[in-house]
């Protein structure tokens, strides 16, 4: 008897790669099955460019889970609904007892990091009245968005998340007529600082437009004010450049450091002013530092994936720095998203029994993602499709496209905080030297980022023992080598708590330190640098687990930067000095540090 499954599974057999000949319908429905066309790809490309790289129809998703949610739980309704009429109440009566010049409490304190409101103009009427009504309307939406059963926990999160930043957008701070400290600027300054916010606003519009770097960038160029400890390229292939720093001591220690940065970012991050330059340090302490410098990728290299990274990468730059220093261990560390790289790498070394690394050094680098903080907000299939749909159409992502959701992690400081500062008060931060490097932006090939969105962030497979390179699963208890791992305490990109959870996989003994600061600014840490602590402890392999809460809570507060913690880890595990530094020597077709594609755009 016909059914259309015969023809269907005829069509399949025609096909280049013909199906096995006995097979089930159902396999063979599988195997047909459509992929996205073009002109899909094509037109979730376009619509990205007018929604900021977001997918509309994840925020749908979110929303509608949400308020169909909402609308079956009557308990929770009438809940929102006593809320805010003893809100209106306690408001009603905080305006009645300061328009009698009675003395009374605030109905509601800001957040502890809320620092929007602590100058003491907004504690004066009427404006103590919008900061008081806009925390209320704040919490009570807080309240709306959370607490809702059978609310998956990742719609529940984008929805209170969108609901903040569309009340953060409509904050009294960022008015003129209900800002007092703007009011009280206007005044005092008879307007001058609106002309100068005008004057902010064009020149920052024009940089914009012409896709230029923020006004006073050009301060800090890679080779002239940053980036300029003294080295040389000594390698170069298709995807990195491996600089050598010259030596600075009469003696150097026998093993060298090779440093792994993240490719989303230009590497001399750890390379800044001479002050506050990690490579700087490390060479000043008698250590022989090499330094990958990632390519910025374009079109071309669309097809690079993470086997490519680690291949032409890492192991490339390691090769070369085992065949430059003979007959000794390198100690490697990783930042970031090379830090996480640098796992898989060590991970896939044990598996093939290479013993050229002493030790491996994480620096805000995530293995877990289960806890990969607010920024998984942007992390699902649906947006994933869409992500994908956009770097399959231009071949890579680029960096400004991710940074628009970076921003709004800390929209709050990093938008409407200094938008108010550079246009209504008219004060234009000055630029510093992580600042121009932060707008250094870089590109992200489609297919190496595509599996890295997916297959680490979304499938969480690398700590799950699921990631494969060469067709085969990489375990990260197969790392077996001394290990000091540093997390920051507030890093939106990589969660301290995401970071220790390395403890729970690794093979060996870990030293976990947590510094103060953020993904950035919390690893430039310089010695001197002020208001700085941080908290170090030892996680023995093989004894009890301790998490996080307890860890932080029984081990003591340093003051001071943590480098010289990770430095002195670092020589203890080192070996003698060498007798006398060599001058670094290289092709002279390469050239000095910083290198060519650091300056690539």
């Amino acid at each position: 008897m016909w059914s259309p499954f015969d023809t269907l599974a005829a069509n399949v057999q025609k096909t280049p790669k013909a199906l096995p000949a006995v097979v089930s319908n159902a396999v063979v429905l599988e195997e047909v099955q459509d992929q996205p066309t073009g002109a899909d790809r094509m037109f979730h490309a376009v619509m990205g460019r007018f929604t900021g790289s977001i997918s509309p129809a994840s925020l749908a998703l979110a929303y509608a889970d949400w308020m169909l949610h909402l609308s079956q739980s009557p308990g929770k309704q009438q809940i929102l609904i006593e809320k805010a009429m003893r809100k209106a109440v306690r408001l009603a009566l905080y305006v009645a007892r300061n328009a009698t010049g009675s003395k009374c409490d605030l109905c509601i304190q800001p957040l502890i990091y809320d620092r929007r409101f602590v100058a003491p103009q907004w504690q004066h009427w009427p404006f103590c009245l919008y900061q008081q009504q806009f925390l209320l309307v704040q919490q009570w939406w807080h309240n709306a968005t959370t607490g809702i059963g059978g609310l998956s926990q990742h719609h529940q999160q984008v929805v209170s998340f969108n609901a903040r930043q569309l009340l953060d957008m409509i904050s009294p701070v960022n008015f003129i007529a209900t800002n007092p400290e703007v009011l009280d600027a206007s005044c005092r300054e008879g307007g001058q600082n609106l002309l100068r916010g005008l004057q902010h606003l064009v020149e920052d519009w024009e940089h914009a437009l012409g896709g230029h770097a923020p006004a006073g960038a050009e301060q800090f160029r890679p080779g002239h004010e940053v980036a300029i400890t003294p080295g040389k390229v000594v390698f170069r292939n298709r995807l990195i450049e491996l600089i050598q720093y010259a030596p600075q001591t009469a003696k150097v220690f026998a093993q060298p450091v090779l440093i792994a940065p993240a490719w989303i970012m230009k590497y001399y991050i750890l390379d800044l002013s001479p002050h506050n330059s990690l490579v700087n340090y490390l060479v000043g302490r008698g250590h022989t530092v090499y330094m990958i410098s990632w390519r910025n990728p374009d079109a071309e290299e669309r097809d690079l994936g993470m086997d490519d990274y680690m291949h032409d990468g890492l192991l490339a730059a390691l090769q070369q720095v085992t065949h430059r220093e003979p007959e000794q261990k390198v100690h490697a560390v990783g930042y970031c998203l090379g830090g996480t790289l640098l796992a898989i790498t060590v991970a896939w070394l044990a598996q093939q029994h290479d013993k050229s690394l002493a030790s491996l050094t994480l620096l805000a680098a995530q293995t877990d993602f289960s806890e990969a903080g607010e920024l998984k907000l942007f992390i699902d299939d649906s947006q994933l499709d869409y992500l994908d749909d956009i770097m399959w159409n231009q071949g890579y992502l680029d960096n400004r496209q991710m940074a628009g959701a970076f921003q709004l992690l800390r929209s709050r400081d990093l938008i409407w905080s200094r938008m108010v500062q550079q246009y209504l008060l008219g004060q234009r931060e000055p630029m510093s030297d992580l600042m121009a490097w932060n707008a250094d932006a870089t590109r992200m090939p489609y297919r190496m980022q595509s599996e890295y969105l997916r297959r680490l962030f979304l499938n969480n497979d690398l700590f799950a023992g699921r990631f494969k390179i060469g067709g085969r699963p990489l375990a990260l208890g197969d790392i077996r080598i001394p290990s000091f791992v540093v997390a920051t305490e507030t890093d939106h990109v990589a969660p301290w708590h995401s970071v220790y959870k390395l403890n729970l996989a690794i093979g060996a003994d870990v030293s976990f330190l947590l510094t103060s600061g953020g993904h950035n600014a919390g690893i430039v840490s310089e010695p001197g640098h002020p208001r700085r602590h941080f908290r170090l402890g030892l996680c023995p392999h093989g004894e009890n687990y301790i998490d996080p809460e307890r860890w932080y809570a029984s081990t003591s507060q340093q003051e001071g930067s943590w480098w010289p913690a990770w430095a002195e880890w670092l020589e203890r595990e080192q070996t003698k000095r060498a007798a006398h530094a060599v001058a670094v020597s290289a092709d002279a077709n390469l050239p000095d540090a910083p290198g060519a594609y650091v300056l690539q755009k």
